[in-house]
């Protein structure tokens, strides 16, 4: 609890929000046992549970287990491990084997178009796995979503009716480090965009996803598995934090990594630091099927068709352009277009220019702007919208 001596919490942040001394008293947090019960041990201050106790655990257990998950997520070192989180070897070489295989057809056809960090070629991308794996080889998915370790660590951060999604990540021998970042949603953002958002929704974005990850390989240290931070996630400034210099070198002198094995799992708040690692193997091809899972109230309680909306405002908005303060125009273009990039389809709106595809809300702006004819702008609609598919 904020000391009422401080004064009241500030509502904006920016950069000079962000103060590298404390940042370090959250990093400087130790993760001890009497904490983490439940764990079978705590390695680099996180906490590490066992697949096949958990397996057993009957559901007061499970409950309980889940309420330490869920302290270690908010206020925790932000990061769980499960050892054996998948314990059918049989099953994850199908479900790596048809991966792969989709993986080398997009690469055959030229359809690979990179992520969010690394050109295209530098590793290999599945967007949309969850589902291309599911059209692809039903007999696997469904072994392979039904595990209820990785329900159990979803319901104890989002509660019930949380949506899964997921993108195979293989880095290569000789692959890069990535930037220290933070995740969906504000992860995503510019300083600029983050700047313009109260901290209650800083706060609030960590709480809306869940990231995890499948090891579908064994993953020693030198095959560079994903660098975290703990405590990290509990800095509110950390969004706009991650992105300077100072901050990102602390990250490089302080995280730790640890080695996975096939079938184990890794689970953290979205808002922690974390970056892959690279791979200095030679012969050690990293695959992880990267899960993320959101809250089931990320949604709007009304469906909007907001494609048609911008179709029927568009002309009046461009021959009222004169006599509209610029501040109206934008007041309408939010009330109008839908101002959120996501969900995406990420095979055909690469984010290679940055780290999301362009907004409704950007394409008329842009259409403004440019003086664009409203059929050039239905056509840009119709383009735009055509890309908002799954395949």
């Amino acid at each position: 609890m904020r000391d009422q001596g401080q004064g009241p919490a500030p509502v904006w942040l920016g950069p000079d929000s962000c103060d590298l001394t404390d940042f370090k008293s959250h990093l400087d947090q130790v993760t001890t046992p009497e904490a983490y019960p439940l764990a079978h041990e705590i390695q680099s201050q996180i906490p590490i549970y066992d697949g096949d106790t958990l397996r057993q655990a009957d559901a007061d257990m499970r409950q309980s287990t889940k309420a330490e998950w869920n302290r270690a997520f908010l206020d925790g070192p932000g990061i769980i491990v499960i050892r054996r989180g998948y314990d059918d070897d049989a099953l994850l070489d199908s479900v790596t084997a048809t991966l792969s295989t989709l993986i080398a057809a997009e690469e055959a056809q030229g359809t690979g178009t990179g992520d969010h960090f690394a050109s295209a070629g530098a590793n290999s991308r599945l967007w949309n796995a969850h589902e291309k794996l599911a059209v692809a080889a039903p007999e696997a998915f469904v072994p392979y979503a039904a595990n209820p370790i990785v329900a159990d660590v979803a319901e104890a951060w989002l509660g019930p009716a949380w949506q899964m999604t997921t993108q195979v990540n293989i880095v290569r021998p000789g692959g890069t480090a990535q930037v220290a970042h933070r995740d969906y949603h504000m992860g995503f953002q510019t300083a600029e965009v983050l700047a313009r958002y109260p901290a209650s929704q800083h706060a609030l974005s960590a709480r809306l996803t869940l990231q995890g990850a499948v090891a579908h390989t064994d993953m020693p240290v030198i095959s560079g598995p994903t660098k975290l931070l703990p405590y990290s996630q509990s800095y509110l400034p950390g969004y706009l934090a991650v992105l300077e210099p100072a901050f990102r070198d602390l990250f490089e002198a302080r995280y730790v990594q640890l080695p996975l094995s096939k079938g184990d799992l890794l689970f953290f708040n979205p808002a922690t630091f974390h970056a892959a690692g690279e791979n200095r193997s030679e012969n050690i091809q990293r695959f992880a099927n990267l899960m993320q899972i959101g809250s089931a109230y990320g949604r709007s309680i009304e469906i909007v068709d907001r494609d048609r909306m911008c179709r029927a405002v568009y002309p009046t908005i461009r021959e009222k352009m004169a006599d509209l303060s610029p501040r109206e125009v934008e007041t309408i273009i939010a009330a109008t277009a839908e101002g959120y990039p996501f969900p995406a389809n990420l095979d055909l709106d690469s984010p290679l220019s940055g780290m999301a595809p362009s907004s409704q809300q950007d394409l008329m702006r842009r259409a403004l702007t440019e003086g664009w004819t409203p059929e050039r702008f239905d056509q840009a609609l119709s383009d735009q919208r055509g890309r908002k598919r799954s395949h």
